[in-house]
């Protein structure tokens, strides 16, 4: 009776290896996950999509690094290189970046890109509208209702309906880690202050 108990657990012991074998094996295969992180605040759960856990060798290239690889940041790109900022963002920071997508590029009204690369000044400022200093995780972003840009100026966060909101564009993709900070993703592009009112 004995010996059919210890032999009952070393089967079953043998069919959970086994099992978790299998299991890791599937799991594995894929270099990448896609994660949610919630967070609590003002007594509501709020849900931001995070970028796709990066393998340990993506966190030792530098916020430039990341844009100019990733295919939805190529005007971001153009501009940074135009205002002479890909330098300093490819600096040992920490930065925050909020970096609108080509999509948010395209829905300013036509030529506004153009015209901004003939006139770097202004461009700079928009960019630098865009920055941060600092670590700034999702997390911390739910906790703020604003944030001083590199810029001078500072810019709006709230809640609304579910989307964490930066003045008037929606943060749809956060923390993509880069050796000297982080990377939140925006549908629109932030304009200062001084360029709303003109």
């Amino acid at each position: 009776m004995l010996m059919e108990r210890i032999r009952n657990k070393l089967i079953t012991a043998s069919l959970i290896g086994s099992l978790l074998i299998v299991l890791m094996a599937c799991g594995g295969s894929s270099e990448t996950e896609t994660t949610t992180t919630t967070v609590q605040t003002n007594d509501k759960s709020q849900k931001l999509v995070s970028e796709e856990s990066q393998p340990a060798d993506e966190v030792s290239k530098t916020i430039v690094d990341i844009a100019v690889e990733d295919e939805r940041f190529t005007t971001l790109v153009v501009a940074l290189q135009a205002a002479e900022l890909d330098s300093v963002l490819t600096g040992s920071g920490p930065f925050t970046v909020f970096a609108p997508t080509d999509s948010a590029f395209g829905k300013l009204p036509e030529g506004t890109v153009e015209s901004l690369l003939a006139d770097i000044p202004a461009l700079k400022d928009i960019l630098l509208y865009h920055v941060v200093s600092g670590d700034v995780l999702a997390a911390d972003v739910l906790n703020l209702e604003s944030a001083e840009t590199l810029q001078g100026d500072s810019f709006s966060i709230s809640t609304e309906d579910g989307k964490v909101m930066v003045n008037d564009a929606e943060v749809i993709i956060t923390d993509i880690t880069a050796s000297n900070g982080i990377i939140h993703v925006l549908d629109t592009v932030l304009l200062p202050p001084a360029d709303e009112a003109s």
